[in-house]
């Protein structure tokens, strides 16, 4: 247990690190390029992701998943061979996909995101996708041998690589009276970080691959990586299919209502570019449970030690459910403030205090996924998404296209998407019999978020931002110690971890 504890608050640390940098990226976009260019590249965003997805198959997952379990029962020599068919598979799939794909990009600028301009940084995208999914496997080995730093490192290391060029670069070959170049060059510029961590990875599995004592000369079948690949990859590609429709959606429903395809466009572009991130941001630390998480309990399940398994997922979702009680509160009562001060928006839209109510399912949402994979229920993992997706989209285009409401109704549906997802997650897993989670883990700091968003205003009348959210944790650390969701064995248990790093 000790080494799980060691690996997850390591990679905490440095995705949080990535998660920082990445911040500061996205708040030097929005200032250099302005809302016009950020919207056109997070139109186009969601539509480079599903390449990824599409042309991925969902191997990774299983290379991880596969050679986790090998390792743990000692089979290693079978762990090369795994690599080699996965990138045999990753090959083909890229060959075949990638032209397709790029005949495909005109109709997509043009009919679907209404915007024939987006097309460069969609061709830009489908660049990058190959190295991205080379970078996928070599994270994917690294992480099922349990040696999750490389992988943690390499994305911090591309967000410097991004930061740096979009302050030094950016600023002199952005076009101000064209927004659609600079929304191009900044996808190039993402590439171009992929690049430097694709590098830094290879190097890393070409050290680990040298210590590996025991090869096998026999090739490792195709059939066993893809069934696990086709259900993990049906959730992820209808995941990223659905937020490849979102923005579509978004800007039809919009348009419908009455607001110019334009406008649509940026106010997508400040809520995926600005509020979602933000929200997202406190997630580093549910996000590196979920990447720990796969090989962990599917270790814990390969040797059929089932107290072990248990404390790993308790553990987890109890970290995880703080997490979304301490930011859906403090972004509720903070969140929309934030925004104006760090990006510089020219007016305070009151998002996020529908959204933060809602995304403290979304901090619980990555890790109960990864169990569902774990424990070998990635069909369940699947379908969740595949409802939750479906949801989305409908209340989305419902909602957003009613004149009396427009954008908000889109938020609402994001959210309610979220919401969805996570619920069925957690119906999945408790029908499974090796597992028990009650719903108390969930419920109480949910409530707490609730109680503390009510009593705060009254005590922070007229206190700065900082006062007030100093008052604020203060309210929910003092909460979440009397209902013993933060416990004083668990902060000597993390002393003691941390004395022997």
């Amino acid at each position: 247990m000790g080494s799980f504890i060691k690996g997850t608050i390591f990679l905490m640390f440095v995705i949080f690190l990535s998660k920082l940098f990445g911040f500061v990226y996205r708040m030097q976009f929005m200032r250099i390029a302005g809302e016009e260019a950020v919207g056109l590249y997070m139109t186009s965003y969601p539509t480079f992701i599903f390449f990824i997805s599409l042309i991925q198959l969902g191997v990774p997952i299983a290379v991880a998943k596969i050679i986790a379990e090998y390792r743990a029962k000692g089979q290693e020599v079978k762990i090369q061979a795994i690599m080699k068919t996965s990138l045999r598979i990753s090959s083909i799939a890229i060959l075949v996909l990638l032209p397709i794909i790029a005949l495909g990009i005109p109709f997509i600028a043009d009919t679907l995101l209404h915007n024939h301009a987006i097309v460069y940084t969609l061709y830009i995208g489908l660049c990058t996708v190959p190295i991205v999914i080379y970078s996928s496997l070599f994270k994917a080995y690294l992480q099922g041998l349990a040696n999750i730093a490389p992988t943690a490192w390499a994305q911090m290391f591309e967000q410097l690589v991004r930061i740096a060029l979009i302050m030094w670069m950016l600023p002199y070959i952005v076009s101000p009276t064209n927004p659609a170049l600079t929304a191009a060059y900044a996808m190039a510029i993402t590439g171009v970080g992929e690049v430097f961590s694709l590098l830094f990875l290879y190097w890393h599995y070409i050290k680990a691959k040298r210590k590996m004592r025991k090869s096998s000369s026999e090739s490792y079948p195709a059939k066993p990586i893809f069934a696990i690949a086709i259900p993990s990859a049906g959730s992820k590609l209808f995941g990223t299919f659905t937020w490849f429709l979102e923005p579509i959606i978004f800007l039809k429903a919009l348009t419908v209502s009455g607001i110019a395809a334009s406008a649509a466009t940026t106010l997508y572009g400040i809520i995926s570019g600005v509020h979602i991130p933000l929200l997202l941001f406190p997630a580093f630390i549910p996000s590196a449970l979920a990447i720990v998480l796969i090989p962990a309990v599917s270790d814990a399940v390969a040797r059929k030690n089932y107290n072990l398994l248990n404390s790993r997922i308790s553990l987890s979702l109890r970290l995880s459910s703080l997490i979304g009680c301490i930011a859906a509160t403090f972004f509720f009562l903070h969140g929309d403030e934030l925004t104006m001060t760090l990006f510089h928006l020219e007016e305070n839209r009151g998002y996020m205090k529908i959204l933060a109510p809602i995304f403290y399912f979304y901090y619980i949402q990555s890790p109960l996924h990864s169990i569902l994979q774990a424990v070998d229920e990635a069909r369940a993992a699947m379908m969740n998404s595949v409802y939750g997706g479906i949801g989305k989209l409908f209340i989305l285009f419902v909602l957003a296209s009613q004149p009396f409401i427009q954008e908000r109704g889109a938020i609402i549906a994001i959210g309610f998407g979220v919401l969805i997802t996570s619920f069925l997650h957690i119906a999945s897993i408790r029908q499974h019999q090796r597992i028990s989670i009650g719903f108390r883990i969930f419920a109480v700091p949910y409530f707490i978020f609730i109680v503390t968003s009510y009593i705060q205003p009254f005590l922070t009348t007229e206190m700065t931002l900082v006062m007030s959210s100093c008052m604020t944790l203060a309210i929910l650390s003092l909460l979440l110690l009397a209902t013993r969701q933060i416990r004083l064995e668990d902060l000597r248990y993390l002393r003691s971890i941390f004395s022997r790093l």
